[in-house]
């Protein structure tokens, strides 16, 4: 069985991953890794759909079984990818989608090389600016924090295969589909897979 996918979506807060990580999710047969974190949730937000939202006490247990793919601290609030439920996924078919920020997505680049890794930029400053602001859920001094944060983020660009500007919701979810479908017809690095479907062909000739 060929083994599943496993794409990496980030971006700065506010740019709009969450609702495109939605529509992949719905339009592009993915199943989402829901991570954990030590922060409350935010309105609208349900456990075990958007995060499971842990103690401390219980992230630093999973830590220090080994039992996160990555780990990272935001804004004081830790957050981790559980790694036994994305590697069971893959190795049954599935591709996964992981919506984490930067500094978690080079951590998986260090142990899963072969996963692929999408950025999503906002238009502008002024328009995350005027995303972040439109939440009401942040003060005049945590606004300068995310957009300090979220420049710092795009600064990591480099790291990344592709990258999507969202300024139309729609347009932007197009081309990240896009992007999924042509990484699953790609070509495999791996010889002997590519090996061995070019001798199915070869087979009673």
């Amino acid at each position: 069985m060929e083994k599943g996918r496993l794409f990496v979506v980030s971006g700065p807060s506010g740019v709009g991953k969450g609702a495109i990580c939605h529509r992949l999710i719905k339009d592009r047969d993915l199943r989402f890794s829901v991570s954990m974190t030590t922060r409350k949730p935010r309105e609208g937000e349900k456990h075990g759909e958007d995060y499971y939202f842990i103690s401390h006490e219980e992230f630093q247990e999973i830590r220090n079984a080994n039992g996160f793919l990555e780990h990272a601290e935001v804004y004081g609030n830790f957050y981790g990818t559980p790694c036994l439920e994305i590697q069971k996924t893959l190795s049954s078919g599935k591709d996964v989608l992981l919506d984490i920020d930067t500094q978690g997505a080079l951590n998986v680049k260090k142990f899963c090389s072969e996963a692929i890794f999408i950025f999503i930029l906002p238009p502008s400053k002024e328009e995350l600016k005027r995303r972040i602001k439109a939440r009401g859920t942040e003060t005049e001094e945590s606004l300068k924090t995310r957009l300090s944060a979220a420049i710092n983020e795009i600064s990591f660009l480099g790291n990344y295969d592709y990258c999507v500007v969202n300024d139309d919701l729609d347009i932007a979810a197009a081309q990240a589909g896009a992007i999924i479908e042509a990484e699953r017809v790609r070509v495999s690095d791996d010889a002997e897979e590519v090996n061995a479907i070019i001798e199915k062909y070869k087979e009673g000739m």
